[in-house]
């Protein structure tokens, strides 16, 4: 079976499927299915953009929402995860997972579900410690500290995961388990990456619950992105107990901009006998409804039961009856039914609607399996808490659209967090250009690298030729266009296949991006490189003053930079 992998989407569908076409026509290959790894932006209309945590003038409708008013249908089955720059009213319709358009399904806060008999898992979300042991208190409209705190994982979740024992094929996290980059070809991400170098000597990058899942689960794959670059890594666990050592093969994906490697096609090996359709998992939906009375829905925080005689009970873990409960109450049907329905009117670009307040409904695929199964639709019980109280949760709620907020979220630090060390989205090293959007970075690249970078994936009319330093991993040039996946092995050449994008093209709306200037106008149709104006970084407020007096150069912020546009990204990189 062949997958196909995509990093950050960021919207961009048309884009993704027109790549997987290109590829199935070049290589004679037939993808089966897509797995997004979050950022995917799942936007119905205007009210949606405006519960995404990105400054206002740069929130762009995309494509997304031609897939789910049915002007277009996507070609492939697509599975995701959501990462940290999500229309969040919409995916909080949906914690237990869904379909947010045909043959588009989301897996929730935490799920697993099987195609074709693979056990595919996932984490929507970031991490961040501040938040980690609260409920998931969050409903639009959101305030400047909900709007990003409601992508923040939560304990809860990697709770549930930790209870799954039978193996797992894949698993998806939108940032990176710490210390997978121990596995790889450090020496190559620092070389495409250098700010992340006091993060990686110190073993501060990524998500530590995620390290923890990998440890736990130990899947064959497991793939990510959020750090925009393609990184493969080979890492053999202990063995438990009696059992034969386990391999995981991890990739991380770019995002969807031309010349850069946002997505690879794996080959997956067969179960012959499998149901063909996408599958609930028994397991997960017994341990779903073990735990069901544990979810929170207020800021407070929760630890997790534990056999330290203080808990009755503390390992929610699915047994054979259990599961066997579940497939009863599902009346002995597990294939996932294609019961989307919109829920929200779909963007009309005929009849713009800019002033299009967040929309707030349940789902009827949530109340329909919350009904099937006992569990809670803990979107709906937030949301009733809400307006029983007249008031807000954790602050007072209302639109922030203040462009020039570093808005970092400040959580409730009364207690000690079980992970006290939150670096997983803020480097202390040198990034040049440097994001902040809430108090994670998103890094462009520009500048002298990007000008050499550039001179190798393409040529001067822009179209793409070979870039043999994009073999991260591997001495050798390959030739195809996908990646297969081999039994495990002790090295890590098995992920390092770069890919033949087709020419650049991108389907963001062009009234989406910033307008040029008469005189860029000028330039651009005149075929002449525009200048580059000279931007001056700010410091910040924890900056010295004497720059070199310290051993790690001083980080730099710059604000309000275009995150989702093409244009940038290329200028940058020109």
């Amino acid at each position: 079976m062949k997958i196909a992998v995509e990093g950050c989407c960021h919207g961009e569908l048309d884009k993704i499927y027109e790549t997987i076409g290109y590829l199935e026509n070049k290589e004679g290959v037939k993808v089966d299915l897509l797995l997004c790894c979050g950022d995917f932006q799942a936007v119905r209309n205007e009210g949606d953009m405006k519960c995404m945590a990105v400054p206002a003038k740069y929130r762009t409708m995309q494509t997304f929402y031609k897939y789910y008013s049915g002007e277009k249908k996507a070609p492939v089955l697509t599975i995701f995860i959501g990462g940290n720059h999500e229309a969040s009213n919409h995916l909080q319709e949906l914690p237990y997972g869904g379909w947010v358009a045909p043959n588009i399904y989301y897996l929730g806060y935490a799920g697993v579900v099987r195609y074709k008999g693979i056990r595919i898992g996932g984490l929507s979300g970031i991490f961040k410690s501040h938040d980690y042991r609260k409920g998931h208190h969050e409903f639009p409209p959101y305030n400047s500290e909900t709007l990003r705190s409601v992508y923040h994982i939560r304990n809860i979740e990697i709770f549930k995961l930790k209870q799954i024992q039978m193996p797992m094929d894949i698993f998806m996290t939108h940032d990176w388990p710490r210390g997978i980059y121990n596995y790889g070809s450090t020496g190559e991400l620092l070389r495409k990456k250098k700010f992340l170098r006091h993060e990686v000597e110190s073993n501060t990058l990524g998500s530590p619950p995620a390290a923890e899942l990998l440890a736990h689960l130990q899947p064959t794959y497991w793939f990510s992105a959020h750090l925009h670059v393609k990184f493969a890594a080979h890492m053999q666990h202990p063995p438990k107990g009696n059992a034969a050592p386990r391999t995981t093969k991890f990739l991380s994906l770019d995002k969807c901009l031309p010349y850069r490697e946002f997505l690879q096609i794996v080959d997956v090996p067969d179960r012959p006998g499998s149901s063909e359709g996408l599958e609930y998992d028994p397991e997960w939906l017994a341990i779903l409804k073990a735990t069901n009375n544990l979810q929170m829905t207020t800021p407070q925080h929760w630890n997790p039961p534990q056999n330290n005689g203080l808990h009755v009970r503390w390992d929610f873990s699915a047994s054979e009856a259990a599961m066997m409960e579940v497939v009863k109450e599902l009346s002995g049907e597990l294939a996932i039914s294609e019961n989307f329905s919109q829920t929200v009117p779909a963007y009309n670009p005929a009849k713009p609607q800019p002033h299009t307040s967040p929309s707030y409904s349940t789902n009827p695929q949530t109340t329909e399996l919350c009904a099937t199964l006992g569990l809670t639709d803990i979107y709906a019980q937030v949301g009733q808490g809400d307006r029983e109280q007249e008031g807000p949760l954790g602050g007072a709620r209302g639109e922030t659209e203040d462009e020039d907020n570093d808005g970092q979220s400040t959580g409730s630090m009364d207690e000690p967090s079980e992970y006290p060390t939150d670096t997983s989205g803020l480097s202390n090293s040198y990034n040049p250009d440097e994001i902040t959007i809430e108090d994670e970075w998103m890094e462009e690249e520009e500048g002298v690298e990007g000008k050499e970078e550039d001179k190798s994936s393409s040529d001067s009319k822009g179209v793409m030729t070979e870039d043999k330093s994009s073999d991260c991993l591997s001495d050798e040039t390959p030739t195809l266009g996908r990646m297969v996946l081999p039994q495990p092995k002790s090295d890590t050449s098995d992920l390092s296949f770069p890919m033949n994008l087709p020419p650049p093209s991108h389907s963001t709306p062009v009234s989406a991006w910033h307008q040029p200037s008469t005189k860029r106008e000028g330039l651009r149709d005149a075929g002449k490189e525009e200048p580059q104006a000279i931007r001056i970084p700010k410091r910040t407020s924890d900056e010295s003053g004497d720059g070199g007096s310290t051993d790690i150069p001083p980080r730099i912020k710059r604000r309000n930079q275009v995150i989702y546009t093409a244009v940038e990204d290329e200028e940058g990189e020109d």
